[in-house]
């Protein structure tokens, strides 16, 4: 782990002229949670990997705590989970997005890579925030990656995402995912989708969760876009 800017950070370097895919982890995770996917994705050309650290520590169980970006209302997604009606995110604007955005831009700052060589990603929560930090950049990133993700600050993603239009994407989730469910899912993609970004929501027969035909996809997906600089 090392701070690069104001952010703790583990990183996967294969060669550091290489573009970089910085991947954000969910709520109650960690850092820890995704690296493995550095070496779990095949590559056909170089990347690098930077897998930031949330700054909050959170409960996720008797005397076990994990990362997350921001609190959520953990009452409505346990009523959800319920059955008592689904957890609509896309009306959610968490108090410190705007502070956790600014640290993450200082993080990319300090980097020093520019932002045609870097893919935005995440997984549910992280995705969540990859997704602020693509519309809220001052330019296209090379990429961007959701994954089990959903839309969060619908008013204010509708206003700035047309100023990505033609970035390509990528997203999966699954179809019985208990967590963010797959209609949270279809939102997001349909807000990028009618602002102009290329992509589309790959389903699949599983839960919250990154399965290893989510891995082969998303493969291809970055040697494309590395390959797109070539």
């Amino acid at each position: 782990m090392r701070k690069i800017g104001p952010v703790q950070a583990l990183d996967h370097v294969r060669d550091p002229d290489a573009p970089w895919f910085i991947l954000f982890h969910g709520y109650g995770a960690d850092a820890f949670d995704l690296q493995p996917l550095g070496d779990l994705i095949l590559l056909s050309k170089d990347c690098n990997f930077l897998f930031p650290q949330g700054g909050l520590e959170v409960p996720i169980g008797p005397g076990w705590t994990g990362r997350a970006w921001w609190p959520i209302n953990m009452a409505r997604l346990q009523n959800a989970q319920a059955g008592g009606g689904e957890w609509d995110t896309s009306e959610e604007r968490p108090e410190i997005l705007p502070q956790v955005r600014e640290k993450a831009f200082k993080m990319i700052e300090a980097m020093k890579v520019p932002w045609n060589r870097i893919i935005l990603g995440g997984f549910s929560q992280g995705g969540m925030l990859a997704a602020d930090l693509a519309v809220h950049a001052p330019e296209n990133p090379l990429g961007l990656v959701l994954m089990s993700s959903a839309l969060i600050n619908k008013p204010e993603m509708k206003e700035k995402a047309p100023a990505r239009k033609g970035l390509p994407f990528f997203q999966s989730h699954g179809e019985m995912d208990p967590v963010l469910t797959l209609k949270n899912g279809q939102r997001l993609e349909t807000l990028l989708t009618q602002a102009g970004l290329k992509g589309s929501i790959f389903k699949f027969k599983g839960g919250h969760e990154i399965p290893q035909m989510v891995l082969e996809r998303l493969g291809a997906y970055i040697d494309e876009r590395v390959g797109s600089l070539s």
